[in-house]
């Protein structure tokens, strides 16, 4: 192998070391109790190396949150393609969102504190590859939506803009979801989280039926 791509290969592998490291202190500490320090320790590289590669915590933050997005992103796209009809797609995709939540929790948190945390003051290829990946989830969202309207599973009327269909939907589960998760309502503890999620995901579906 050259020199060069030798290099660049453990470049990347050194890359990913540090978020992957980093992902573990987040989680055990929260990412306010965290310290570059740490990150540095944890991944055994000095804390000068760690600048090199990322220019603060909030950095690698949001490169474990790109991480977070693309396990969402293989779970939908798993869902999308293991159906045909419109309807089972986005049923579909609506239960790997709540199996998600369940499955790969520290992940589902991390996403829902994504719109309230610190964007990078210049575009890099963080932020690039979390927005290819939010346009990939709601793409997905959207034509399943629209196979519903041709194969006839959903009602046009019911459905409107796609896009803005697909933002409700989104919203609307991870309420749902969001209501389940250490509920302070004690008549919400008392209700089985999986078949209130399954029955709130079924109410949509029915919403949209044609």
């Amino acid at each position: 192998m050259p020199v060069t791509a030798r290099r660049e290969r453990e470049k990347q592998q050194r890359y990913e070391d540090i978020v992957d490291a980093a992902e573990i202190i987040f989680n055990e500490n929260g990412f306010a109790n965290t310290s570059m320090d740490e990150i540095a320790r944890a991944a055994q590289l000095s804390r000068a190396l760690l600048y090199v590669y990322f220019k603060d915590k909030a950095a690698i933050m949001r490169a474990v949150m790109l991480k977070a997005m693309q396990a969402m992103e293989a779970r939908f796209a798993n869902a999308f393609t293991a159906e045909e009809a419109g309807m089972k797609q986005i049923k579909g995709i609506g239960c790997a969102y709540y199996a998600f939540s369940v499955e790969e929790s520290d992940y589902f948190d991390m996403l829902t504190e994504l719109n309230t945390f610190p964007d990078p003051e210049e575009p890099d290829l963080v932020a690039e590859g979390m927005l290819r990946c939010r346009q990939n989830l709601d793409g997905m969202m959207v034509q399943a939506l629209e196979n519903g309207i041709k194969d006839g599973s959903l009602n046009p009327e019911h459905i409107g803009d796609p896009l803005i269909t697909a933002y409700i939907l989104q919203g609307s589960l991870h309420g749902v979801i969001m209501s389940t998760r250490k509920p302070k309502n004690p008549n919400v503890a008392q209700v089985d989280s999986e078949m209130l999620v399954k029955r709130a995901i079924d109410m949509m579906c029915y919403a949209m039926a044609a």
